[in-house]
Formats: structure tokens, sequence, C-alpha cells
């Protein structure tokens, strides 16, 4: 019973000090904020997950094609770490840019006509990203603010001129290194004494065809275009 009561004891200590610490971090305004806010441009890392498409487009020649049925864009996860350099433009406006490395795993699904076997081609890829994005954040509460984003980016797939590509060449659809894509996303930041913590979500969708046609390759024909497509989740860690 002692060892019980004492166990009460700690315990309700425990809770009024997270309550009373709660009560101060509440009540001490944005004195985190208006530290950074003083900071024309700081830098950071990022850490994220994504998950990567294609979407297709289909040509005249799918609808009368006698090899396949079926051809869709396949979605896969990945990983994203990317530097972070932010400047301030004014009190509610950041302009950013964010180049680092994507790891994506796309597939293209194929059904064919005759014997309805699946074939799936798997198009992994180390995408080197040069995004630029502008930021409008809303007035601070309590060292914390929302903001939403939009830009655009150029990637490159450093993995496109290894021997296995080379070497598949031939025998897979073939994929542009090149593509360009515009953003949106939004997300929240928290202000701490040595850092901002910010999550994030952010849509990406390609406007160019990254699509290499090759007649010789059945896979290419019955497409007119490929775009990519990303959805990410992002940890920023700025300061």
């Amino acid at each position: 019973m002692r060892y019980l009561h004492s166990i009460q004891i700690l315990v309700f200590c425990l809770l009024t000090f997270l309550v009373g610490d709660a009560g101060a971090q509440v009540n001490k305004g944005n004195i985190n904020f208006r530290k950074f806010q003083e900071k024309a441009y700081y830098f950071g890392l990022t850490f994220g997950y994504n998950h990567s498409n294609f979407q297709l487009e289909h040509s005249k020649k799918f609808i009368l094609n006698d090899s396949f049925n079926i051809t869709e864009g396949l979605g896969g996860p990945g990983l994203n770490v990317s530097m972070v350099t932010n400047m301030r433009l004014g009190d509610y406006f950041d302009f950013r840019f964010l180049p680092g490395f994507s790891f994506v795993g796309r597939k293209f699904f194929y059904v064919s006509t005759l014997n309805e076997i699946e074939d799936v081609k798997s198009i992994e890829g180390v995408l080197v990203q040069a995004p630029l994005q502008v930021r409008f954040k809303s007035e601070p509460f309590h060292d914390m603010r929302m903001f939403v984003l939009a830009g655009a980016k150029y990637t490159y797939d450093v993995a496109s001129n290894a021997r296995i590509r080379k070497e598949q060449a031939n025998r897979i659809i073939r994929i542009s290194p090149h593509d360009f894509s515009v953003e949106v996303g939004a997300g929240a930041q928290f202000f701490f004494p040595f850092f901002i913590f910010s999550p994030e979500i952010k849509f990406s969708q390609g406007i160019g065809n990254i699509l290499i046609y090759n007649s010789k390759l059945s896979q290419s024909t019955v497409l007119e275009k490929v775009l990519s497509r990303t959805f990410t989740i992002s940890l920023h860690f700025e300061g």
C-alpha cells in the first residue's frame, strides 16, 4: 500500500509538472518565432516518404493492337533526402530551394490479350531533384503557423545510365531521365528554441512527356504519353 501511495504521489507530481510546463508553453506566446523571424535566411535538412506513379495516355494503336488489353501505371514507395535553403520575403512569404535525392520505384503493368498473362515492368530510379518553391505563411499562434506552397521542380534520373538499364534497353519500355513538374503543398511550422520543425504534404505533377518512343517495342507503341506523379510526406528540420 505504501508503495502504491508513493507511485500515486509521483504520478501526481509528474502530471502537475507537465500541466504547468504546457501552460508555460501556451503563455509564452511567440518567443521562439520572433527569434527566427529576425533571420533573413536559414538552412536545414529534409527527410521524406514518397509514393510515385506513372500517368499513362494511350495511343490510337492501343485500340487496334492485338498484344495487350490492359496497360496501367503502378505506384511504389520511396524515400527523399534534401537540403533546405529558405530566404524570407517579408513577413508572410518565403522563397525556398531544396536540392536533394529521391529514391523511387514505379512500374508498368500489362495484361496480354492472347493468354491474359500479367507482365510488370519495373522502373527504379535515383532522382536528383532541384525544386524551387514560394511559400505563403499564416499569422503565428503560440510558436506555430500554417503554410501553403507552390513551385516547379526539375529532376534527373542518375540511374538511367546504369549498365543494367542499358542491357535491358531492348526489353523494357524506356523513360527519359529528364523531367519537369509543378508542385503544390501545405504544412505547419513549429518553432522551438534551436530549430523549426515543419511537417508537410506535397503533390507533384509532371508536365512533360517522359516516354522515349520505340517502334520496335509493342509496350511503347500502345502509349502516347507518360507523365510522372508523386505524393510526398516530408519532415523539415531548419534553423
